[in-house]
Order: C-alpha cells, then structure tokens, then sequence
C-alpha cells in the first residue's frame, strides 16, 4: 500500500470532513473510496469543547473500518496537543490552516507528513524550510488561478495542494496552474445529501474529481 504521500499526490484529492461522525462518516468514506478517492481529513471543530475525544473517535474508527484501503489525517490541527491525539489515534497526516513551528516540529517529529496551511509566498517558503512535504495554499478559491500561476513561478519546487472552493468544474485548471492536488470539503462532503443518506452521489462526484486526476496525471 503507498503511504499518504505518494496517495495523494497520486491521486490529488483529500476530502475535508468537518463535523461528521459516526455512521455518516463511515458511508461517507466508503462511498468517496468506491469513486477513488482515498485521503481523508477528519478536522478538529475547535469550537466544541469535546474536540479532541470526538476526533479521536473518528480517526479510530475509520482505521478499524477500513485499514490500508484509506489514508486518515487531521485537520484544523492548531496545537502540539492536538496533533499528538491526532497521531495516538491513527493519523497519517496533520493538516493546518496555519504556519506553526511548534505544530509543525511535532508532527515531523512523530514521522507523520506535514501540511500546514499557507497564503504568501513567505509563509509558503517558511513552512517549506521547516521541512513539510506539502502545502496547503489557502484560501484558493478566494486567491484564484492567477495568484496560484504568479507564486509557482519563482517557487515551483515547493508542492502546493489547492483548498477552498474547488469543485469539479475547476479542480483540471489548478492541477494545470500548478497545484499537485486539492483538499474539497463541499462537493464531497454535501450536508443535503448526507441527510438525505444518497451516498451514491459521493461516489459519483469523487469519480469525477479521480477521473479529472488520472488524466492530469498522464
């Protein structure tokens, strides 16, 4: 089995899941799996007292459902506390929506990849030299292509993964600006249609974004 990097570059999507657990979260993964996406990040919802164990909880149980099949990480990760339940629960990776050496050293220091979240090309670069692997340009859609093309131009050894407003209609033009993949929270994670329990549409939208991927990739 790859380890999360090379599946994520591979496969260029990790979805964003933020505030669902339980049994949704379970058919919601193996609904994305199914369509070929296999990366997913389980956030911290930092205004919930009760975070950390439902974090845990997640991670947990998604390894136990699915093993290797999938890549788990965390999200919305802000501190070395929170990365470290991260990893005592099965994180492979620790996103951020920030720049944080402490955060960052942490998640190194445990083996696990790091991907912290970065605007400017000053923290992109910052974060780049502290040694993560990858980085979360953020917010993309707000930026836009132009800004993502201008960046990659004196920076292009630095892998940046596209968050924020990507959907299947411009995922292709990141990917061709120059992001190696893209973390999606909407499209994949659609509260109107988790309610409506039609996970099949998941797995319809997640083949899109795979379809989009595999042949960016070729």
């Amino acid at each position: 089995m790859k380890d999360a990097y090379s599946e994520i570059l591979e496969t260029k999507v990790i979805t964003i899941c933020r505030r669902i657990y339980g049994e949704d979260l379970l058919r919601l993964a193996e609904a994305l799996c199914k369509g070929g996406v296999r990366c997913i990040e389980v956030t911290f919802d930092q205004v919930d007292q009760n975070c950390m164990e439902k974090t845990q909880t997640a991670i947990r149980s998604l390894k136990d459902s699915f093993g290797a099949s999938i890549h788990i990480g965390a999200g919305t990760v802000l501190s070395k506390e929170q990365v470290l339940a991260a990893a005592d629960a099965g994180a492979e990776f620790i996103i951020s929506p920030n720049v944080d050496s402490n955060v960052i050293d942490e998640t190194l220091g445990l083996g696990l990849l790091s991907i912290p979240g970065a605007m400017t090309p000053s923290e992109i670069l910052m974060a780049h030299n502290r040694g993560s692997q990858l980085i979360k340009l953020f917010p993309a859609g707000t930026l836009g292509l132009k800004y993502l093309k201008d960046i990659k131009a004196p920076i292009s050894h630095v892998p940046l993964l596209a968050t924020g407003g990507i959907t299947e209609e411009n995922f292709e033009d990141y990917l061709k600006a120059g992001a190696c993949g893209a973390g999606i929270s909407g499209r994949l994670t659609d509260r109107k249609v988790i309610e409506a329990k039609e996970f099949e549409e998941f797995t319809r939208r997640a083949k899109a974004f795979a379809d989009i991927a595999k042949e960016a990739g070729k």
